[in-house]
């Protein structure tokens, strides 16, 4: 969880404008969790066929250049769902500013989802934290719920998710009173 001086920094780099007079406040992302057990398989799904058949291969054979090619061809590919990974975790963020909240999500470079709430439309939030490893690792999902059509806007994976939503409840009751709407 990034606080205002931190995120305010980072700004420039948001795949989205901010409106006039809008300031970044938070800037957060899913919890460690969502990245490194796949990270993880993917390595283990790479490296352990090319071991294998590798160690089977040298068995009946010697290695040559068509078991380096698909072992070559393999790699390239997990390193490549390895890359995408980090990407799709590095590019899931939710944004607290002075005036809404954003969740943008780029899953390759070609595909962006934002989805936005202003702060003063949000009418009810919840912290959802179900099973172990979430409350050990203390991290769970924020539902706002809004006036809109679209109804609730979810915060997926959030670290320290009731900080989260305190910050958001401060912020929003702040926007209410400068808007008049207190």
């Amino acid at each position: 969880m990034s606080t205002d001086a931190g995120a305010q920094e980072r700004a420039p780099s948001l795949p989205f404008p901010l409106q006039e007079n809008e300031r970044v406040l938070l800037v957060a992302r899913k919890h460690w969790v969502h990245l490194w057990p796949r990270t993880v398989l993917y390595a283990l799904l790479a490296v352990v066929p090319v071991v294998a058949l590798g160690w089977v291969w040298s068995r009946v054979a010697d290695l040559n250049v068509v078991y380096w090619a698909i072992a070559v061809v393999w790699l390239a590919f997990w390193l490549f769902r390895i890359l995408l990974n980090y990407y799709q975790y590095h590019n899931d963020i939710w944004v607290v500013t002075n005036q809404r909240i954003i969740d943008s999500l780029k899953t390759t470079p070609f595909n962006l989802r934002i989805a936005t709430t202003d702060l003063v439309n949000v009418q009810d939030m919840s912290v959802e934290r179900n099973g172990v490893l979430r409350t050990l690792l203390n991290y769970g999902d924020i539902v706002c719920e809004t006036a809109s059509e679209r109804g609730n806007f979810r915060l997926v994976g959030i670290p320290h998710p009731q900080e989260v939503q305190l910050f958001v409840d401060k912020e929003r009751d702040r926007e209410r009173m400068r808007a008049g709407r207190g």
